[in-house]
C-alpha cells in the first residue's frame, strides 16, 4: 500500500476521490460541457506516488490540484497533487461512452507533496504551478464550480470517507503534455502565503 506523509506521519490512503470539470475554463479548454452536479471517479491506492513519471508510449497530461485529506469525516489538511492523463486513451473511451479508469486510475497517476494541517479556512486555498520555471496553472477556491464542504457532502452519499482518503478538486486551465527531464513546482497557498510547496523533475 502507498502511503503519504501528514503533518511528518505516514498516512495510508484506501482511496483518491477526483471530481472532474470543477472550473469552467477547464471544461472549455477540452471541449467539455460545464457540469450541473460534481463529476466524481476514483482512483485506488495503487495510483499514489510521490514521484512524478512521464508516459512511455503515450505522452501524459498533467493537472494540477488543491488534494484535501480527511480525517474523521472532515477536511484535516492540504497538499498539491497532479491528477495524471493519458489523454489519447481518454478521448478513445470518452467517445465510445466508456470508463476512464485506464486513461486516469492507472500506477503512479495521482502524484502528491507532503500534506500539511488545515489550519486556515480552506476558502483561501488557491494553487499555483510552475513547469520549466513557466507558471501554466493558477487558480483556487474563487474559481471552483462546487465547493468544498459540497464536495464532501455529495461524495459522502456514495462513498465512505475513510481517515486518510484525499480528495481531489479539481484542476483550472493550462493543462498540457509533459515530457521527461521537465522541472515541475507545485505550491498550495492560502492568500498569498505558501502553506506547501513541491518540486519534481520527470523521470
Amino acid at each position: 500500500m502507498n502511503p503519504i506523509l501528514f503533518a511528518e506521519r505516514q498516512i495510508t490512503p484506501s482511496k483518491v476521490i477526483c471530481i472532474g470539470r470543477n472550473y469552467v475554463d477547464h471544461a472549455k479548454e477540452l471541449n467539455n460541457e460545464v457540469p450541473t452536479s460534481p463529476v466524481i471517479f476514483i482512483k485506488p491506492n495503487s495510483a499514489i506516488s510521490s514521484e512524478l513519471y512521464a508516459g512511455t508510449e503515450q505522452p501524459l497530461h498533467y493537472e494540477g490540484e488543491i488534494a484535501l485529506l480527511i480525517m474523521d469525516g472532515a477536511i484535516a489538511g492540504v497538499g498539491f497533487g497532479l491528477d495524471l492523463t493519458n489523454r489519447e486513451i481518454q478521448g478513445e473511451l470518452k467517445a465510445k461512452g466508456l470508463p476512464w479508469e485506464r486513461a486516469k486510475a492507472f500506477d503512479r497517476a495521482a502524484v502528491f507533496s507532503d500534506f500539511v494541517k488545515l489550519a486556515n479556512p480552506v476558502e483561501s486555498l488557491r494553487l499555483e504551478l510552475t513547469i520549466n520555471d513557466k507558471l501554466v496553472q493558477q487558480g483556487g477556491y474563487d474559481l471552483m464550480i462546487f465547493k468544498p464542504d459540497l464536495l464532501l457532502l455529495e461524495i459522502s452519499r456514495s462513498f465512505t470517507l475513510e481517515d486518510g482518503d484525499i480528495i481531489m478538486t479539481g484542476t483550472p486551465k493550462g493543462v498540457g503534455a509533459f515530457n521527461r527531464g521537465d522541472r515541475f513546482r507545485g505550491t498550495i497557498l492560502t492568500g498569498d502565503r505558501p502553506l506547501v510547496t513541491r518540486e519534481w523533475t520527470a523521470q
